[in-house]
């Protein structure tokens, strides 16, 4: 289950990036940033939040000491990867939507996290 806290610190560590990126987009402008390196700002706020939150559900698992399988740990982190992943991806390519790969991903990245986070939750209603 230590895979959790480890999740949860790399995911904490993007949303860092994510702030910071953000900052010099809009606060204190670094010239490439806003409107060159990061073409759409609002979806770099909901990458961030989203890392936040996908790192306390990682947190929270972690704390309430219920025995979670391995696997299902692994893909809460994954998940908890690359769902804000869709929003970093379309920060950057406003215009992903219309690849195949990026539906591809989207799809298993929200299989991979919906998996996980049912089997932890049935864990977690077997174990009380």
């Amino acid at each position: 289950m230590e895979i959790l806290l480890k999740g949860a610190v790399g995911m904490f560590g993007a949303a860092l990036v994510l702030a910071w990126l953000g900052t010099f987009a809009r606060w204190f402008v670094i010239k490439g940033v806003d409107g060159g390196f990061i073409k759409n700002y609002e979806v770099l706020v909901k990458a961030h939040v989203d890392f936040i939150l996908m790192s306390l559900f990682c947190l929270a698992f972690y704390a309430i000491k219920i025995p979670l399988p391995l696997a299902a740990c692994w893909l809460i982190v994954i998940g908890g990867f690359t769902n804000p992943g869709v929003f970093v991806i379309v920060m950057f390519k406003p215009d992903a939507w219309k690849f195949m790969w990026m539906r591809i991903y989207t799809g298993l990245s929200f299989i991979c996290t919906t998996v996980g986070f049912s089997w932890a939750g049935w864990t977690i209603i077997q174990a009380l």
